[in-house]
């Protein structure tokens, strides 16, 4: 049988097989810094889940914000390290790095000029928008970053709802470099009806260059294992140019 024939089948017993993407760069793994999950055993409890989906290795990250996630490189590393202790004792083996996921906002310039962002990879950085609207000097911020060898990744952009209709901003930011990540929960309308539209469309665009879980809870593995099942996923797979195995 082959791959998308075990993924897609309507079977209720059949296991998802995700071990194609092989990593996972966008979640929320560690406990209490940010609105992901709450506990260390709410963490073991998904990233062992995950692991039984096919995935070998994941990428955490955390919100960064000026306002209302505060973190920094040092909090991330210590959560990181309570993190993989747990794990070992676990017994799960999987690879885990952290990096961060930052909103560009009015601090988010300030931490690129001190150089304190991370990263994962070959210097591969994960950011987000506001969802009420775009940051006013975002393209001087993404040539500033790629001036610092940075390969932006803009996170779940099939969410910015300032950009729905309006195609040629995305064609726009690829021409610029920027890499595009799907939540793959947007496929099976674990936001809305309009954001599975959007996804839909990016998909059939071929404009998703990685598919991020963006993992927080309970409630996103099972829209996870929804959204997998779905036509659009399957497309994803097939025809995008996704680069998850390849960090």
């Amino acid at each position: 049988m082959g791959f998308f024939n075990k993924l897609f089948s309507s079977k209720p017993e059949t296991p998802i097989d995700l071990s194609l993407l092989k990593m996972d760069m966008h979640s929320h793994f560690i406990p209490g810094i940010d609105d992901g999950v709450k506990s260390i055993e709410e963490s073991l409890s998904l990233i062992r889940a995950m692991k039984e989906m096919g995935y070998q290795k994941l990428i955490t990250t955390p919100h960064i914000q000026a306002e209302f996630f505060k973190n920094t490189p040092q909090i991330i590393k210590k959560g990181l390290d309570e993190l993989k202790i747990a794990l070992k004792l676990a017994n799960i083996d999987i690879e885990i790095e952290a990096a961060a996921e930052y909103l560009i906002d009015e601090g988010f310039e300030e931490k690129l000029e001190n150089h304190e962002l991370l990263y994962f990879g070959d210097k591969y950085i994960l950011v987000e928008l506001s969802y009420f609207m775009p940051y006013p000097n975002l393209t001087t911020v993404i040539f500033n970053l790629q001036l610092e060898g940075y390969k932006v990744i803009l996170a779940h952009p099939e969410r910015y709802s300032y950009w729905f209709n309006q195609i040629k901003k995305f064609e726009e930011l690829k021409d610029r470099g920027v890499l595009l990540q799907l939540n793959i929960n947007s496929l099976g309308g674990y936001y809305d009806t309009v954001v599975r539209k959007m996804a839909e469309q990016l998909v059939k665009l071929r404009f998703y260059d990685l598919a991020g879980t963006d993992m927080h809870n309970v409630n996103y593995l099972e829209g996870l294992k929804i959204a997998v099942k779905t036509k659009a996923f399957e497309l994803l797979l097939s025809t995008n140019p996704l680069i998850n195995s390849k960090i």
